[in-house]
C-alpha cells in the first residue's frame, strides 16, 4: 500500500513538472517561428493528473490527460502521455491515433506517419484514424496515398459533417494530382441542404468549389484566426492549383501571421511556404 502511494505521488510530480515546464517554445516551425502553449487556467491538467495517479493504468484516464494537455497546446506532454498508454496497451489503436495527431501538431510528420499507419493496421474502419492518416500523407506531398486514405475515410463517415470535412481535403488532393474528373466527383455528393454542425468553414469552401459561393462571400474581415487558417488555406490552395502562385502565397502568409498555429490549415500553409522557398 505504501509502495502504491509513493508511486502515485511520483506520478503526479512527474506530470506536474512536465506540464509546468513551458519556458521553452512548444515548437519551432519549419519557417523558424516559435510558438508556445497556453495557460491551464481551469486546472484541467492537474485534475486529470490527480485522477490518473489514483489509477495509473486506466486507459480512459490516460486519454483524458492527453486531451487536457492538448487542449492548452502542451503537445509534447500529450505525446509523452500517449506513449505511456502505448507501453501499457501496445495494440490499442486510439493511442497511436492521438499520438500521431500530436506529432502532426508538432510538425513531426515522419513519426506521425508511423503512428497513423500502425493505428490503421489495428483499426481500418475508424474515421478519425483515416482522416489523420490522409492529412499527414497530404502534408508530406504523397497525394496518391492521401487520396486513398481519404476515400476510405469518406466511406466510413457517419454524418454530413464527417463527409464535408474529408471531402474538402479529398477534393484538394485530387486537384493537386491534376485529377479533375475525380475532384468533380467529390463535389457531386455536396449539396447546400447538408446538415452542418461543426464544419461550416469546410462546407463554405466546398460550396465555393462548386461555384455556389464567391470568394468574397467567405473571406471577410470578420474571420477569426481559426477561420482564417481553415478557409484561407483552401482558398490559397485553390489559387495555387489554378496557377495564381502569388495570390496563393498571400493567403498562406496571412495564415501563418495569425496565432492559431495548431490548425491543420496553418500547418499546411507553413508546408506550402517552405516548398516555395
Amino acid at each position: 500500500m505504501l509502495k502504491r502511494s509513493f508511486g502515485a505521488v511520483a506520478l503526479v510530480m512527474a506530470f506536474s513538472f512536465s506540464a509546468a515546464a513551458q519556458t521553452e517554445p512548444e515548437i519551432t516551425t519549419p519557417l523558424g517561428a516559435k510558438f508556445y502553449s497556453q495557460p491551464d487556467d481551469k486546472n484541467t491538467i492537474a485534475e486529470a493528473e490527480k485522477k490518473l495517479a489514483a489509477d495509473p493504468k486506466n486507459i480512459d484516464l490516460i486519454i483524458a490527460l492527453g486531451r487536457a494537455q492538448a487542449q492548452v497546446w502542451r503537445y509534447r506532454d500529450a505525446i509523452n502521455t500517449y506513449t505511456r498508454g502505448i507501453e501499457i496497451d501496445p495494440r490499442n489503436a486510439i493511442f497511436y491515433r492521438h499520438r500521431g495527431h500530436r506529432y502532426i501538431s508538432t510538425r513531426q510528420f515522419d513519426k506521425a506517419v508511423l503512428d497513423l499507419e500502425r493505428a490503421a493496421s489495428l483499426n481500418d474502419k475508424d474515421y478519425d484514424i483515416l482522416y489523420h492518416l490522409g492529412l499527414v500523407y497530404y502534408l508530406k506531398g504523397k497525394f496518391d496515398k492521401a487520396a486513398a486514405a481519404y476515400e476510405r475515410c469518406r466511406a466510413v463517415a457517419r454524418d454530413d459533417d464527417g463527409v464535408i470535412a474529408v471531402s474538402d481535403w479529398l477534393y484538394m488532393t485530387y486537384r493537386r494530382m491534376k485529377k479533375e474528373k475525380e475532384a468533380a466527383g467529390v463535389l457531386e455528393r455536396i449539396t447546400p441542404t447538408m446538415k452542418v454542425v461543426e464544419n461550416k468553414s469546410y462546407f463554405d469552401r466546398l460550396l465555393f468549389y462548386k461555384g455556389l459561393k464567391m470568394e468574397s462571400d467567405i473571406v471577410t474581415d470578420k474571420l477569426t484566426d481559426p477561420d482564417i487558417a481553415t478557409i484561407g488555406y483552401g482558398m490559397g490552395n485553390w489559387h495555387l492549383y489554378n496557377g495564381n502562385r502569388e495570390r496563393a502565397k498571400g493567403y498562406f502568409q496571412r495564415i501563418v501571421g495569425g496565432k492559431y498555429w495548431p490548425a491543420f490549415g496553418f500547418i499546411a500553409a507553413e508546408t506550402e511556404l517552405a516548398r516555395m522557398r
